[in-house]
C-alpha cells in the first residue's frame, strides 16, 4: 500500500484486497469441494456427467483420462488463485475452464439441470465464471507487469 496515497485511496486499496481475497476464496472452495466427487468416481458425477461428455467426444473408454483431467485442471487454477503473484492466471484459467463447462452445459450432452436439482451446477459454474472475471478485471494493472518480466526473460 503506497503511504502517500489519501485515506480514501488506502480504504478504496483494501476494500479491493479484501474483495480480492473473497472471490479467490470463493473459485478455490468451489473447485476442491467438487473434486472429491471427480477423483473418487462418485455415481453421480461419472454417470451425470463425464460418462455423456466422454461418449460425446467419442471417446467413451476414456471417461476416467476426461474426469481426472479435469480435476486436475481445477486444483492447478485454484492453486494459482490463491497464490496472489499467479491470482490473475488463475482467474483466467477459471474463466476457461467455467467457460467450458457453460458450453458442455448449454450445448453438449449434460444438459442445463443433469440432476433434477434447479440446475444448481449449472449455476455455481455461471456464478464462478462471473467471479473469475471480476476477480481478473481486478488484477488487470498487473497483465503489462507480468508481460515485461516474461520478455525480460527472454
Amino acid at each position: 500500500m503506497h503511504p502517500n496515497l489519501p485515506i480514501a485511496g488506502r480504504c478504496a486499496q483494501r476494500l479491493a484486497h479484501a474483495v480480492s481475497w473473497l472471490a479467490a476464496g470463493w473459485i478455490a472452495w468451489e473447485f476442491f469441494y467438487y473434486e472429491q466427487f471427480k477423483l473418487n468416481g462418485a455415481e453421480g458425477s461419472v454417470q451425470g456427467v463425464f460418462q455423456p461428455l466422454a461418449d460425446w467426444l467419442f471417446l467413451p473408454a476414456f471417461e476416467p483420462q476426461v474426469r481426472w483431467t479435469v480435476a486436475l485442471l481445477e486444483i492447478a487454477a485454484a492453486t494459482l488463485v490463491l497464490n496472489q503473484p499467479t491470482r490473475l492466471f488463475g482467474a483466467v484459467m477459471t474463466m476457461g475452464l467455467m467457460g467450458g463447462a457453460i458450453f458442455l452445459h448449454t450445448l453438449g450432452p449434460i444438459g442445463i439441470d443433469p440432476y433434477n436439482d434447479g440446475a444448481m451446477l449449472f449455476k455455481e459454474a455461471c456464478f464462478t465464471f462471473l467471479v473469475a472475471a471480476f476477480l481478473a478485471w481486478l488484477h488487470r494493472q498487473e497483465l503489462p507487469v507480468l508481460a515485461f518480466r516474461q520478455w525480460r526473460r527472454a
